[in-house]
C-alpha cells in the first residue's frame, strides 16, 4: 500500500433527522454529520408518496393493452 494517499479514517458522530446519534468512522471532515434525510424519513425506504411517471405514453399504452387482463 502506498504512504501518504488515503485519507485520515477518524471516529464521527452521525446525527438522523429525529435526533438519534451514533458513532462510525469516517473520512468526513468534522466531529458531527447531521443528516438532512434518513432511511427513517425519506420515502423511498418507508415505502410513502410513491408515483409512476408516465414517460412517452409508455405507461398509458400498457394500461390500455393489458385492460381486463386480470380482472
Amino acid at each position: 500500500m502506498k504512504k501518504d494517499i488515503h485519507p485520515e479514517y477518524h471516529t464521527v458522530k452521525v446525527v438522523m433527522t429525529d435526533g438519534t446519534e451514533f458513532e462510525t468512522r469516517s473520512c468526513y471532515e468534522g466531529g458531527e454529520l447531521r443528516l438532512d434525510i434518513d432511511p427513517t424519513t425519506h420515502p423511498a425506504w418507508t415505502g410513502g408518496q410513491q408515483h409512476l411517471i408516465d414517460r412517452g405514453g409508455r405507461l398509458s399504452r400498457f394500461k390500455k393493452k393489458y385492460k381486463g387482463f386480470l380482472g
